[in-house]
């Protein structure tokens, strides 16, 4: 019997050992990836997309590599760490898609979950609103009001998912979020734009009132 708890005894070590390596080795991957990723979103902000996209390529590198070290281990692989990871993958990827104008990729695109893929869209909307606010500085309202309807369709689908949080990770709390960033949004366009057509109103009546005194004073 003595003999039989030794074994078994090496045998856990030995289990639980190569377990938590393997957990040590993914672990500081999952942090450089939501770097890259959070580095990735700034480049986009500053128009850098060929930084933004180098990083995101360094990010699904590591992301990869995970996935090779936590293959045999999927309690690790689910842990959260993992997911967070993707979920910043994602909502970087989208981000720069929709500052480009180009299609989105889907969650099998990318080789990450379904629910950190919803999720990093939904965040993605907080940084489509900092983009609006930068264009909002530069009057440029037909790029706001694109960006405006990639959000509302960010939120119109995120609402369409009714699953309990156990199986999106915590999505529903995120649409909530992402409804509150859309008004705000929608808000500030509206005013910004009310305020532009005020502007020019005023101008031109102004110039109209010039216009005036010069021919009635010729």
């Amino acid at each position: 019997m003595s003999d039989t708890i030794d074994s078994i005894g090496r045998e856990a070590i030995e289990h639980l050992a190569l377990k938590h390596a393997a957990r040590e080795r993914a672990l500081p991957k999952s942090r450089a990836t939501i770097r890259f990723c959070a580095n990735s979103i700034r480049a986009t902000h500053r128009q850098e997309f060929g930084t933004a996209e180098e990083l995101i390529t360094k990010a699904a590198a590591l992301l990869a590599e995970m996935e090779e070290d936590l293959h045999n281990h999927p309690d690790i692989y689910f842990a959260g760490f993992v997911q967070d990871a993707q979920k910043e993958y994602a909502e970087a990827v989208t981000f720069v898609a929709f500052t480009r104008h180009r299609p989105l990729l889907t969650a099998a695109n990318l080789s990450i979950g379904w629910a950190a893929y919803l999720n990093g869209l939904g965040e993605a909307v907080g940084e489509l609103r900092r983009y609006v606010l930068d264009q909002l500085r530069h009057d440029k309202f037909d790029e706001c009001e694109i960006f405006l309807r990639y959000m509302d369709d960010i939120y119109a689908l995120l609402t369409s998912i009714d699953y309990p949080d156990a199986i999106t990770s915590g999505l529903r709390r995120t649409t909530d979020a992402t409804r509150g960033i859309l008004e705000k949004t929608r808000g500030d366009l509206t005013t910004a734009v009310s305020q532009a057509h005020l502007q020019r109103s005023m101008l031109a009546l102004q110039q109209e009132l010039q216009m005036y005194k010069h021919d009635h004073n010729a």
